[in-house]
């Protein structure tokens, strides 16, 4: 089953008198959604007891939790202590997961702005295998970490890297946000032929099985010479790139993603419109 949702919490839910996440659940299952990719991007805020009744939210209302570790986590950094901590963050948000019942993380890997980019690259693999083994002995490791491929040209995290990184583990699933591919390329998905070579280099590298369990991010956005800028609303049709190419790809693999919507302000709208984008692709192939 190909699953779409938001990325956080959609201004209109607010705007409709809600206040909590717990209740995005089934806000979401209304709206014909069944994925929700939980904001812990500015770090583990929420208490175990409201994870907890998200998670029996999404439960009831058939939705494919997801939670996006804090933006700051850094394993390629020059200082062992921001290394240290970014093991402790990823560690935090696995047992915010396991709390919430989500089945991934998304983990920003770095930067290699102030040094060498094999080292951050062979540096960041190291961390990884240590927050694996540790997740291990844990009990953390059912929940799946799933590193992002990042949109500016001086984060570590090309579709190159984070395949690299996922190699260390057949249980690291990328989450491939093309639109970043998009900015990072400085706008080279134009065609279904541009989005089946991104996912034809994913399959030969890590196998089909997760390709086809791929986590995705997907919005049009903004971006200069030196990559993402700004995310804009599908309605933005003057930034690329176009959903339907990716739909036909994903369509033709016979792929079953998580598709994650990150629209600026309208995600939820969004994710559905991607959805029915997706539906009208298939229906026709049919």
């Amino acid at each position: 089953m190909i699953r779409f949702g938001p990325s956080g919490n959609s201004e209109s839910f607010y705007e409709q008198g809600y206040k909590s996440s717990v209740q995005m659940p089934a806000w979401l299952c209304d709206m014909g959604l069944n994925a929700y990719e939980y904001q812990c991007s500015k770090g583990i805020k929420v208490s175990e007891s409201t994870a907890r009744n998200i998670g029996e939210e999404a439960s009831k209302n058939g939705i494919y939790l997801s939670i996006h570790a804090p933006y700051y986590i850094n394993m390629a950094s020059e200082e062992e202590e921001k290394r240290i901590n970014s093991k402790r963050y990823i560690l935090e948000t696995l047992i915010c997961a396991k709390w919430m019942r989500a089945k991934r993380i998304v983990v920003h890997t770095g930067s290699y702005s102030k040094v060498d980019k094999k080292w951050a690259l062979k540096m960041a693999c190291e961390v990884m295998k240590e927050v694996l083994g540790e997740a291990k002995e844990s009990g953390l490791d059912d929940v799946g970490i799933c590193p992002e491929v990042l949109g500016k040209q001086n984060q570590l995290g090309s579709l190159e890297e984070i395949i690299e990184i996922c190699k260390i583990d057949e249980s690291l699933i990328p989450t491939v946000d093309f639109g970043h591919i998009h900015a990072r390329g400085l706008g080279i998905l134009n065609s279904i032929e541009d989005f089946e070579a991104v996912l034809n280099t994913i399959e030969n590298a890590l196998g089909f099985e997760r390709l086809k369990n791929l986590h995705c991010h997907f919005s049009r956005i903004e971006f200069t010479k030196g990559g993402e800028k700004r995310h804009w609303t599908i309605d933005d049709i003057q930034f690329g790139p176009e959903f339907e190419y990716l739909a036909e790809a994903i369509y033709k693999k016979k792929m079953e993603p998580v598709i994650i919507c990150e629209s600026r302000d309208n995600m939820a709208e969004d994710a559905l419109k991607l959805k029915k984008i997706y539906e009208n692709v298939a229906g026709d192939r049919k």
